[in-house]
Formats: structure tokens, sequence, C-alpha cells
């Protein structure tokens, strides 16, 4: 896992923030977040969006993406952070969307999930993931890679 406390930290350095637009995960990557002290330095909140209605309503993905591809998608997680950036005044905006299980939702097998990254100067990545297991441990593995990916961006130069 992570050291969510070093990558605190290297925000506070950068003087960067971050938010998070969570479906998947329903609040786990922002309480995740918040259990380093002095996190209120660098958090500026999250949306769950849970809902698909929600995804479009509070975090600002396109109505016509969501229809035609459903909220299982590397582009709607890419606009869920480009949302949670944009919405929560963040330097940086993450994203988890997926089927949690134990079952399919939509056609969508369990396990499978997208996390997302939406970053100053344009910067941008998705991960797709298969991920095999009980719920929680999809849920988690969904946030400790959306960290993954912002500690990389936040340490390389």
């Amino acid at each position: 896992m992570i050291d969510v406390q070093e990558l605190v930290g290297r925000l506070v350095e950068r003087g960067q923030t971050v938010a998070a637009a969570e479906s998947l995960t329903g609040g786990l990557l922002t309480a995740t977040l918040v259990t380093v002290p002095g996190v209120s330095r660098v958090l500026r909140g999250g949306l769950v969006v849970y809902a698909t209605d929600l995804k479009h309503s509070l975090a600002g993905v396109d109505a016509a993406l969501l229809a035609e591809r459903g909220p299982v998608d590397p582009d709607v997680a890419l606009a869920l952070a480009r949302g949670a950036r944009e919405r929560c005044g963040a330097d940086w905006g993450l994203s988890t969307t997926g089927v949690a299980g134990p079952g399919p939702q939509d056609g969508v097998p369990a396990g499978t999930v997208y996390v997302a990254l939406a970053g100053p100067d344009g910067q941008a990545e998705v991960r797709e993931l298969h991920v095999d297991g009980e719920r929680q441990h999809v849920r988690d593995t969904a946030v400790a890679t959306v960290l993954s990916l912002l500690r990389t961006a936040v340490t390389d130069p």
C-alpha cells in the first residue's frame, strides 16, 4: 500500500491540492487521505457520485457519454477526475468507477475498475483494472492504484 503520509507531504511541498470524484469507492479514497494529520492543507474535497445521474449533475460528466457508454468506462473515469478538479478548485482530480461485485452490473463483470487522474497543464491518465476477489479488495485496490498514479505524478520532475 502507498505511504499516504508521504504523498500528502509531497503535495504540501509542491503547494498543490487534490479532490476526488468517487463512485465505486463510495468515499473510501477521501477517507484514506484524511487519515493523515494536516491533510487539510491539500485536500479540497470529494464528491461521492454513486448514482449515474449524479456523475452528470455533480461532477459534470457529459450526459450523452453516460447514456452511450454507462458509468463504467475509461472516458467517464477521466471526466470524473476532471470534474472533481474543476468543481472543487484543486490542482489534481482523482476518480474511481467500476463494479465492486459480487456480480456483474449492466453486463460489466465484477472487478472491472477504471481510475483516473487529471492535473495541471493537462496531465491526464486512466488505468483499467481487472481485480479478482471480494468487494472490499476491489475497492481497496482502486484506492491504492489511483493514489499511486498521483504519487508518480507529483514525484516525477
